[in-house]
């Protein structure tokens, strides 16, 4: 029996993921499934670019707003709903599209991949815990350079996640997720800019985010019992305006700059892991992006075979 179809559309921060997916859901009747691990929780809306109300009406979403952002929200979690809600869109005739820069939470659904049920370790954590972080990710870059490439450097409860896994199971972290037979036939579009481009849009973005009130987002989600140890876990936007709020950078215009800087350091991480996944087709930035998306994914959809598609499109970042 032939697997049902998948369309993913993926890319690094402030690429044009999300409008992109809206455009093929409305012309190849789908609805999106967000696969952005921090768009989960609700109250993280504009740190997170999370799509608008107008949006959502335009195409159903799935799995944003699912979350308390004082508990974590975990890998299996999202594996588990995406594909439950993924075969209730297959099952009512509609397209389903993966949308998002995640790339944990992709590889969970399209490679269906055994997670490592390795519960908390609370000895252990907190030797780690008492250790400071350059030493952490010293002794991760050892056992596991892969996810030590990949990891947000800067949380250090995803470090010693990954620490613990490793050293609990004697494996590095990344060779944890055994994959076991893939659900579904699944097509990897991503979008790619020049990097000075994409550095550009950034900038752009967490310029608007500020005008927006992302800094009164912050302190809302602070009121409502969000503290600062999660602050930090909860990605760089609400990390350095936390900081900032506590004191640590000597004026705003410091706290956006470094933030810039450290969105573009999280980029060159994400392409990175976009670089070893050699099934992506990439789509160029601009006025050809989505035609040339529409082509492809009509194509695929009707069975034509990818490597003719790849041969044409396949290209390097």
């Amino acid at each position: 029996m032939p697997q049902p179809d998948l369309i993913v559309i993926l890319g690094p921060t402030a690429s044009g993921k999300s409008s992109l997916g809206i455009t093929l859901a409305q012309r190849l009747n789908g609805e999106i499934i967000s696969a952005d691990s921090r768009q989960v929780y609700r109250g993280l809306d504009i740190g997170t670019a999370k799509v608008s109300p107008q949006e959502r009406e335009a195409a159903p979403h799935h799995l944003l707003d699912v979350a308390d952002p004082r508990d974590v929200y975990t890998v299996a979690q999202f594996q588990q709903a995406a594909i439950t809600i993924i075969n209730d869109i297959l099952a009512r005739g509609r397209q389903p599209l993966l949308v998002g820069g995640s790339p944990h939470y992709i590889q969970a659904i399209v490679d269906n991949l055994d997670i490592p049920q390795v519960p908390p370790q609370p000895e252990l954590r907190a030797r780690l815990e008492a250790r400071p972080l350059p030493e952490l990710l010293a002794q991760l870059e050892e056992l596991d350079p892969q996810s030590a490439a990949s990891i947000d450097r800067q949380n250090p409860r995803r470090v010693i996640r990954a620490l613990e896994v490793c050293l609990i199971t004697g494996k590095p972290f990344s060779q944890q997720r055994s994959m076991a037979e893939p659900l579904y036939r699944s097509l990897l579009l991503g979008i790619r800019w020049p990097r000075e481009v994409l550095y550009w849009r950034i900038d752009e973005r967490v310029d608007e985010r500020m005008e927006q009130g992302m800094v009164q987002e912050v302190r809302t989600l602070l009121e409502q019992g969000v503290n600062h140890e999660r602050m930090e876990a909860l990605g760089l936007e609400y990390r350095f305006i936390d900081r900032w709020l506590r004191g640590e950078f000597s004026s705003e215009a410091e706290m956006v700059q470094r933030l810039k800087y450290a969105i573009h350091d999280f980029t060159r991480r994400q392409l990175t892991w976009f670089r070893r996944e050699q099934r992506i087709l990439w789509l160029d930035g601009g006025p050809e992006m989505v035609p040339e998306a529409e082509r492809i994914a009509r194509a695929f959809l009707a069975q034509q075979t990818l490597p003719d598609i790849a041969t044409l499109q396949a290209k390097q970042i």
